[in-house]
């Protein structure tokens, strides 16, 4: 709390005032931080945060949404909600948050207990989270559940199918957000609507907001036109944006297929810098295999479209290397109208992972990933048949 929030270069944009949480499972996760910017507090989504140390927060890049922060149902401030909580004779009055083992997300991980008064003497102890948890979340502990959130996204849909419906719901309740994200991006479109259809809509929004945009869009179209609407207006407008945009184009061209948040990078980033973003855990595989180079700003829809670099060639390349000295620019991006075949087969001639989507003005809109096209060429129902090994 009171650390300078400060962007990409070191300059001074505002200042925390305290983390945004949302139950998950039996955890409560760091949704974002509230920051005190131009005498408004706006949020702050946690995936856009490079680093926090003791000097301050670090912003990756790019802008911040300015709009004034509103709470929603389910979301809990650590300072204004938790703290001065009373557990037994103690009160909680810090909390450690921490990324979780694939780094992709933050929780709360220790808390500290004191006792209230001026004349306290004793240092607050400190205790893991979970011994505390029951006090704000009373979750029951489930053998299932535990199994189920250590199992392979396409191996839970496989369970969860062989449940009745009744069960299945419960079981979907204890889960964590995200991984609920990550099974429905999994499902066949029919069940992932089905599914959505049994959550509150509060639940189903942070869901949506957990999912990759190309994936959420899917559901999205699928759903009937009211509840599109109800579900994007209870969005928080960043996470919004883009799947409105991607709402806008054929799901059978290269918009509708398109992913608004692949890696993009200035011409003056050097290879070092590009590495470290791609090894970032929570940038998808296909999305790490090249980084796509424009003039600021670099969120979609980006400046003017330079090239892409793919990661082979940053391996082979001193680390100080700008990124201008090594584009690929004879590749020509595609129109957000290209059919899904002649993007199939654009991917397919040049064995590319990902292909850059420019709109007339020249600016990246979005990369289409090979999953996604397989996705889509792929007979209906495919997940069912294929198994893992």
């Amino acid at each position: 709390m009171r650390l300078p929030l400060v962007d990409r270069d070191g300059g001074a944009v505002g200042r925390i005032q305290d983390v945004v949480l949302v139950p998950s499972g039996q955890e409560l996760r760091v949704l974002g931080l509230l920051a005190h910017v131009q005498r408004r507090t706006i949020f702050v989504n946690i995936n856009r945060i490079a680093e926090i140390d003791a000097t301050g927060v670090r912003l990756r890049g790019g802008t911040v949404d300015m709009r004034p922060f509103q709470r929603r149902q389910g979301e809990q401030l650590a300072v204004a909600d938790l703290f001065d909580t009373r557990i037994g004779d103690e009160y909680l009055t810090d909390l450690a948050i921490s990324p979780g083992p694939d780094q992709a997300f933050w929780f709360t991980t220790k808390a500290a207990l004191g006792r209230r008064g001026p004349l306290r003497r004793r240092a607050p102890h400190v205790v893991a989270y979970s011994q505390i948890a029951g006090t704000f979340a009373g979750t029951p502990e489930m053998t299932e559940v535990a199994e189920l959130r250590e199992l392979h996204p396409t191996d839970v849909v496989t369970r969860l199918r062989d449940l009745p419906l009744a069960r299945r719901q419960e079981v979907v309740s204890l889960l964590a957000d995200d991984q609920v994200a990550e099974i429905l991006e999994q499902m066949p479109d029919e069940e992932a609507v089905g599914l959505v259809e049994t959550l509150d809509i509060e639940r189903a929004v942070h869901i949506l907001e957990e999912m990759e945009p190309d994936d959420a869009v899917d559901l999205l179209a699928d759903l009937d036109e009211a509840d599109r609407s109800e579900l994007l207006t209870r969005m928080r407008p960043e996470e919004s944006t883009p799947l409105r945009r991607l709402l806008t184009y054929d799901e059978n061209t290269a918009g509708g297929l398109m992913t608004p948040e692949p890696v993009v990078l200035t011409p003056t980033t050097t290879v070092a810098e590009a590495l470290a973003q791609i090894r970032v855990r929570e940038v998808a595989t296909e999305l790490a295999a090249q980084v796509f180079v424009a003039q600021p700003p670099t969120s979609t829809p980006t400046g003017r479209y330079l090239g892409m670099v793919g990661f082979q060639r940053l391996l082979r390349e001193p680390p100080s290397t700008h990124l201008e000295n090594c584009l690929i620019d004879s590749l020509d991006p595609v129109a957000p109208d290209l059919p899904l075949r002649d993007v199939a087969e654009r991917l397919a001639g040049y064995d590319l992972l990902a292909l850059p989507v420019c709109d007339k003005a020249g600016r990246l809109v979005g990369a289409v990933t090979v999953d996604d096209v397989l996705d889509h060429v792929l007979p209906e129902g495919w997940r069912r048949r294929a198994g893992r090994p």
